[in-house]
């Protein structure tokens, strides 16, 4: 048996590279790499795990010589140019359900952060103000949240809003009748009519071409008045400047995101948007928890090791 060189970027739980070193591979650990150095890495390596801060973008990709395998650990392929892996005949595997509990929680925290106006309250109150009346926020109980994307969290965030005595309904480009109406969420038939309807809209869906700017000045006008908008999914799917601009002139009632277009932002939009009072917002956390990341590397450890098992014959 060959033994197979894998490199790990980012900041991927230990317990990624000691499961692969238990399989007899050798793992090299460089969180931090430049773009030359990752050219260099795919010459190199028979297999790369990321997270979503190493751009595997064409130019890279096309430069492999020995890759068979790139990684993801946890959910989203945004950060790889898949076609470009295809081509080089380079197999692509993820762990996409090992964030679903941490993304779903965190959806429903920052719908509750800014239901009730908890972080602008947090922040008067440790500079020293006692404004109880200025805090006035609004019950999720029968509120009905409009879940675009009806996969693994859509349907974590489903059964959460449920507790919470909300009305759901769900889009999804796929037949979803059968698994939402067992969980007693109703089906919307086109997009339209999920954001016409719908007091909070939450999104849990893939960027992609054909997502990307999904929720355009045009789909914000379809909203209610007073609507609010959460994201927890991937920054590009909202195009900023049409939210800035529902915020800002009241079409709607406020916006929660742990994700943005730019990550970090860069842009004098993104920047307005974060600082508006009725925008609660983190960066790119969802996923964060200590059972998340280690639930990421242990599935991806094993993905890697599949699939570099699967071409064992051809690197002899």
């Amino acid at each position: 048996m060959a033994e197979f060189k894998v490199l790990v970027t980012d900041d991927v739980h230990e317990s990624c590279a000691e499961i692969l070193r238990s399989r007899g591979c050798r793992v090299t650990v460089k969180p931090s790499l430049t773009k030359e150095e990752l050219i260099k890495a795919v010459k190199e390596y028979d297999a790369i795990v990321v997270r979503g801060r190493t751009k595997l973008t064409r130019d890279v990709i096309m430069e492999a010589q020995s890759l068979k395998v790139i990684g993801r650990a946890g959910v989203g392929l945004d950060n790889i140019d898949l076609k470009a892996a295809s081509e080089k005949g380079i197999k692509v595997v993820a762990s996409p359900q090992a964030s679903t509990v941490a993304v779903a929680e965190a959806t429903m925290a920052l719908i509750l952060a800014l239901a009730r106006m908890i972080p602008e309250a947090n922040k008067m109150l440790k500079e020293g103000l006692w404004l109880k009346s200025k805090f006035m926020g609004f019950e999720l109980r029968g509120k009905l949240l409009g879940i675009i994307g009806f996969g693994r969290i859509g349907k974590a965030v489903a059964k959460r809003a449920l507790a919470f005595d909300m009305k759901v309904m769900a889009y999804d480009i796929r037949d979803i009748r059968e698994e939402a109406e067992s969980m007693g969420v109703k089906v919307a038939t086109t997009l339209e009519e999920l954001l016409r309807e719908s007091d909070i809209i939450t999104l849990h869906i893939p960027l992609n071409e054909s997502t990307w700017h999904m929720i355009g000045e045009r789909e914000i006008s379809l909203m209610k008045r007073g609507a609010i908008i959460v994201n927890t999914s991937r920054g590009g799917i909202v195009d900023t400047k049409a939210l800035l601009k529902a915020l800002k002139e009241g079409k709607l009632a406020g916006a929660a995101l742990d994700v943005f277009e730019n990550e970090p932002p860069k842009t004098k939009e993104e920047w307005e948007l974060i600082r508006l009072p009725n925008v609660v917002v983190t960066p790119h956390i969802a996923s964060q928890t200590w059972e998340a990341q280690v639930a990421a590397a242990s599935m991806i450890a094993e993905e890697v090791y599949k699939a570099l098992h699967e071409t064992s014959s051809t690197v002899r």
